[in-house]
């Protein structure tokens, strides 16, 4: 999962796209990058780390231009090496900087063929700057000293035809403008809007509204599975369907975990969707345990706030926050490597004790994925004095790994897989656990905007919108996502980069 953000100006875009990239600082932590285009040159910063940590104010200095894009980085293949931090760059043709938020699905296939077909060298193992240069071979086959409008969606067409899986895009081409465009199911999110100055209209791109909302840009909609949108440098705007068989199929963990509150991605409001979900997992309790014992509902913080408050208050019973948050710790989801996750929960949670002692707490989060974080909140609430701990979680078991952006471990290491949810309960050392149901997920999402008539819930249900997806890729997939395998490329990409340093 990353966060991505392209905007066109009547001024310079350096400090407002990394305004920007603060916002959307929780869909990556890894790395933050900025590319902007003064006349037909790039200026570039990126670099490991978070949004704060990469950019001062002589790196700022140096971001000239009226258009720009950005990224942060939440590393679904490759490593987290700087090497890979986003945009990518390729000065052939035109010249072109990339940001993407997703995962292909087919990128080895798509590395190879760019060598050997398009002879094209990809210095890295992201499948971003595989992306970036199958959109380059499309746009230098046109053959073309200089580019048009229709050049570009035909360029985004030869995309949609080779690429599989997910993938949301901003781009930028020299002297032409950016481009913004979605996967043919729209899995990963991208809305545009609009500010009007006393010099014209100015535009943006971002993964969720609110970072148009925070930049003063009025949010005219999101971009449409298998649509490009085109913003010249003198602010034309154009917008076309590139793919053939477009089917609108956002990924539900979006509105789960992932997305801000704030923000409405595909005209669903991402808070609403969560109390839908806290008063879904309330009808259930009262259908299990109608004369339940619960003295209190206790979130954890943040995602599941919203869920937890309308639980409490459709349950009839107190809302309280049990846990105080460090903000400075970031989102133990997203952290690579189990040992460091391990040890940010109990940097990250500090329990009331007050809250707890001699009661019957109900935990609500908003998922329960390996579940150590959960064990570890379980055991600090029996710490703080609960009589008995339950435990609530507004999503599915999620037992199968997601394969379009968001870096669920190997199936192996997901608490549910291949365990009943009496047999989580027992693992987690709850003394009751209750998981919301996938189709009343769907309803609370779904109710937001019935046009969306299906959504990837593939983590649940093992259902892969793509349709390109077998047990052999799984398996590929969890040999390489499993912690064992990320702390080996951890230790080479150190290795490396100590010895480029000195």
């Amino acid at each position: 999962m990353c966060g991505i953000a392209g905007i066109v100006s009547y001024e310079n875009v350096n400090q407002e796209l990394y305004e920007a990239l603060t916002v959307l600082q929780h869909r990556g932590q890894d790395a933050a990058g900025i590319v902007t285009c003064e006349g037909d040159r790039f200026h570039l910063r990126k670099d490991s780390g978070l949004v704060r940590d990469v950019f001062h104010t002589r790196h700022m200095r140096s971001l000239i231009g009226h258009m720009g894009i950005a990224h942060v980085r939440y590393p679904t293949a490759g490593c987290t090496s700087s090497a890979e931090a986003q945009p990518f760059y390729v000065n052939s043709p035109y010249g072109i900087a990339l940001a993407h938020n997703g995962n292909l699905t087919n990128a080895p296939a798509l590395k190879e063929a760019l060598f050997v077909q398009d002879q094209r060298h990809i210095n890295t193992d992201s499948d971003s700057e595989v992306l970036l240069n199958v959109l380059a071979h499309e746009l230098q086959e046109i053959g073309k000293l200089r580019i048009e409008a229709d050049d570009v969606f035909r360029a985004v067409a030869g995309v949609h035809q080779r690429c599989r899986g997910a993938y949301a895009v901003v781009a930028m081409i020299t002297g032409f403008g950016i481009i913004g465009f979605r996967d043919p199911y729209g899995i990963r999110p991208l809305v545009y809007g609009e500010r009007r100055t006393e010099s014209g209209v100015e535009y943006m791109i971002a993964s969720e509204s609110v970072a148009l909302d925070v930049l003063g840009f009025k949010v005219i909609r999101d971009i449409a599975p298998g649509e490009a949108f085109i913003i010249e440098k003198d602010g034309t705007l154009h917008s076309r369907q590139c793919a053939a068989n477009p089917i609108y199929s956002p990924c539900i963990f979006e509105f789960v975990y992932f997305a801000r509150p704030d923000s409405i991605i595909d005209n669903i409001s991402v808070y609403k969707a969560r109390m839908r979900m806290g008063d879904k997992l309330a009808e259930k309790i009262l259908r299990e345990r109608p004369n339940h014992d619960i003295d209190v509902v206790i979130p954890i913080p943040d995602t599941s706030r919203n869920a937890a408050l309308e639980l409490a208050t459709r349950l009839g019973v107190k809302y309280r926050e049990g846990f105080i948050k460090n903000r400075y710790i970031g989102r133990t989801f997203i952290m690579p490597g189990q040992q460091l996750r391990e040890k940010s929960v109990r940097q990250k949670l500090n329990a009331i004790s007050l809250e707890f002692k001699d009661k019957n707490v109900l935990l609500v989060d908003d998922s329960i994925v390996r579940g150590t974080t959960s064990m570890q909140i379980i055991q600090m609430a029996r710490e703080a004095g609960a009589k008995n701990v339950y435990f609530a979680s507004a999503s599915p078991p999620v037992r199968y790994p997601n394969v379009y952006g968001i870096d669920m471990p190997a199936a192996e290491e997901l608490v549910a897989h291949g365990r009943t949810e009496a047999e989580v309960q027992a693992e987690l050392g709850a003394d009751w656990l209750i998981y919301q149901d996938l189709d009343d997920l769907i309803e609370s999402v779904q109710k937001g905007n019935p046009n969306v008539t299906r959504f990837d819930t593939s983590c649940f249900n093992n259902e892969y919108v793509t349709g390109d997806i077998n047990q052999a890729y799984l398996d590929h997939l969890g040999e390489y996502r499993c912690d064992s395998a990320k702390a080996q490329r951890e230790s080479a990409s150190s290795v490396i980069e100590m010895h480029n340093a000195s």
